[in-house]
């Protein structure tokens, strides 16, 4: 069994700043890619950004220069530092890794951004 829990999210005002953490536990060998994906109301999951093992990042276009995904290898963690925060980034954001075959998936965490 595999366990994602996320934490972080909250409440801020636009320009704000957050930072959510995700620390995957259980049988876990090795985590290939670890990734954030976001679903705001009435609107499809969509990647906000991944992160590969050996480091390689990537992230949508909608979220470039103002989020920055990193993990921790050691802990088995992911992060997801969210700067100058904007309405339209308000979402359930949800992470996820990839351990051999298999994608895991965390229950997500509210992110919601005043204006």
């Amino acid at each position: 069994q595999v366990q994602l829990v996320e934490s972080g999210g909250g409440l801020v005002q636009a320009g704000g700043s957050l930072r959510l953490s995700c620390v995957a536990s259980g049988s876990i060998f090795s985590i290939n890619t670890m990734g954030w994906y976001r679903q705001a109301p009435g609107k499809q999951r969509e990647l906000v950004a991944s992160i590969t093992k050996s480091g390689s990042t990537n992230s949508a276009d909608s979220v470039k220069g103002r989020f920055t995904i990193s993990r921790d290898n050691a802990k088995n963690t992911v992060y997801l530092q969210m700067n100058s925060l904007k309405p339209e980034d308000k979402a359930v954001y949800y992470c996820t890794a990839d351990i051999l075959v298999m994608a895991y998936w965390g229950k997500g965490t509210l992110v919601t951004v005043s204006s």
